[in-house]
């Protein structure tokens, strides 16, 4: 019935639902008729649903968003898109898996699509390198963008990732300056930029493909500078235990509606009720409905009048106090 999966403040559904599945597997051997009896049982299942998912703390919004099961860049591409044509390799050192894009259409409006890519089992995971790219990966992204300009196409990004690389090899290839230079690069970019964070935006890793004219993100999504584990690690010295955590991912503001009134992204995407690995093709309709609302109204701007607000918009950010 519901998720294969259930997350600790999911466990009253996922007992619920097992109830259920009990009666039924019960009415079905004995040959009994149990519509009554379990009726009140799913009216009582989808208001459980609702209240939990309505309260959601910051800290159990970072597990949905880690949620296994959760939609990844691919499944968009597939759900969202059409005519899909994936380009691959940096043309300086390799391909990288960990970020995947190409030509695609958009209700029939050719767009550059890219994203960061996470693994559903240990050899996909290990492939993608659990969705954190290497330098290469950057540098593809950006070589696409940069096609995507030399043609007049949009740019969509898609944002999930805990963050950039951090090993020696990502380093001595220049890890920190293919992320400065995406920055730089997007920052100027003369075609339309729609970013959405889908899942875990970490860090620089996820601010390389972040830099955009409208940044959604939908409503169980994370978007933070550190991880929760990271920041209560540094400044309480303990990253492993619950308290700590939820301490950190509350005092990180990193929640959707959080970062929608400190002006850091321009729109939230509704999810259905339990996360949207609940229900991924209506949580796909949502994001194209969204996608196509913000590049209709993006394309109506000049060039210079996009790159210029683009900027503007990101200067805003942030208070700075002499």
């Amino acid at each position: 019935m519901g998720s294969a999966i259930a997350l600790e403040f999911e466990k009253p559904i996922a007992e619920l639902e097992k109830q259920i599945d009990e009666l039924k597997r019960v009415a079905g051997d004995r040959d009994i008729a149990m519509e009554a009896e379990i009726a009140p049982l799913f009216a009582r299942l989808d208001e459980l649903r609702a209240e939990i998912y309505r309260n959601l703390t910051p800290h159990q919004r970072v597990q949905v968003a880690r949620h296994p099961r959760r939609p990844f860049t691919a499944d968009y591409l597939r759900l969202c898109f059409t005519d899909f044509i994936e380009l691959h390799g940096d043309r300086l050192y390799r391909e990288d898996a960990a970020i995947i894009g190409g030509w695609a259409r958009l209700d029939g409006e050719t767009v550059m699509v890219m994203g960061h890519q996470r693994g559903r089992d240990t050899k996909e995971s290990l492939k993608r390198n659990f969705g954190m790219p290497h330098p290469e990966g950057y540098r593809k992204a950006l070589r696409l963008m940069k096609l995507a300009e030399k043609f007049h196409v949009p740019v969509i990004t898609f944002i999930d990732t805990q963050g950039a690389w951090a090993g020696i090899g990502a380093e001595e290839r220049g890890q920190s300056e293919a992320i400065a230079r995406n920055l730089l690069e997007m920052s100027r970019l003369e075609v339309p930029i729609v970013a959405t964070v889908i899942g875990e935006g970490g860090s620089g890793g996820a601010l390389a493909l972040g830099v955009a004219d409208r940044v959604l993100m939908f409503e169980n999504s994370v978007y933070s500078v550190i991880s929760p584990e990271g920041c209560a690690a540094i400044l309480w010295k303990d990253g492993k235990s619950p308290e700590m955590r939820a301490k950190a991912a509350e005092s990180l503001r990193i929640t959707a509606r959080d970062l929608l009134d400190l002006k850091v992204i321009d729109d939230i995407i509704a999810e259905p009720l339990g996360g949207a690995h609940a229900d991924t093709e209506a949580t796909a309709r949502n994001l194209h409905d969204a996608l196509v609302r913000h590049l209709d109204d993006l394309r109506r701007l000049k060039p210079d009048k996009l790159v210029r607000r683009r900027r503007e918009k990101f200067l805003k950010m942030g208070t700075i106090l002499e």
